[in-house]
């Protein structure tokens, strides 16, 4: 039995890296029905330690849409440098990386993690300046875990991707991401 306060730990997001993102955003739709996407844009994922050590930031693209009560996010990696999602997927292959988790204290959360016998394959800082990391759980689960501190920008980001997916008109497949204040 667990008895840790900050347990359990629900999950919120599967995140796919493509090869082409608007290729995937075509794909998905035609196949699933969802949209709209929302993102779309250039990213860089700033301060990245990979695995202990400074390197290079993360440039990608990405989206969220909803499926129901499940985030699905796709990310197509423009950089070379090695990060947690060139640890499993080179250039031309494809599939799920990771899933997503919020903390109500990151630092423990990433903490037991590591202590469980996982690694912090990237640790970087967004845009908006939280911290984020991908946690490498392949061995035990087959895909990354990325943790999340508590923050109104990143809710608001899957907020605005259901409420997108509730109010679509079917019109627009993919839409830029506005930050609600």
């Amino acid at each position: 039995m667990v008895d840790d306060p900050a347990l359990p730990l629900a999950f919120v997001q599967n995140c796919y890296v493509v090869d082409d993102l608007d290729a995937a955003v075509q794909a998905m739709h035609r196949r699933f029905g969802i949209g709209p996407f929302v993102g779309g844009g250039i990213g860089e994922l700033e301060n990245h330690v990979y695995r202990g050590r400074p390197a290079a930031p993360i440039r990608m693209r990405g989206v969220f849409v909803q499926s129901g009560d499940l985030n699905i996010e796709l990310v197509q990696i423009l950089s070379d440098g090695p990060c947690a999602f060139t640890d499993m997927y080179t250039r031309g292959r494809q599939g799920l990386h990771h899933a997503a988790i919020f903390c109500a204290d990151y630092a423990a959360t990433r903490d037991r993690l590591v202590a469980d016998g996982a690694a912090v394959a990237s640790e970087f800082t967004v845009s908006f300046g939280a911290t984020i990391c991908y946690v490498d759980t392949r061995t035990t689960l087959g895909h990354m875990i990325e943790l999340y501190p508590e923050n109104a920008i990143i809710r608001g980001m899957y907020a605005e991707a259901r409420d997108a997916a509730a109010n679509w008109d079917r019109r627009q497949l993919m839409i830029p991401w506005q930050p609600r204040s």
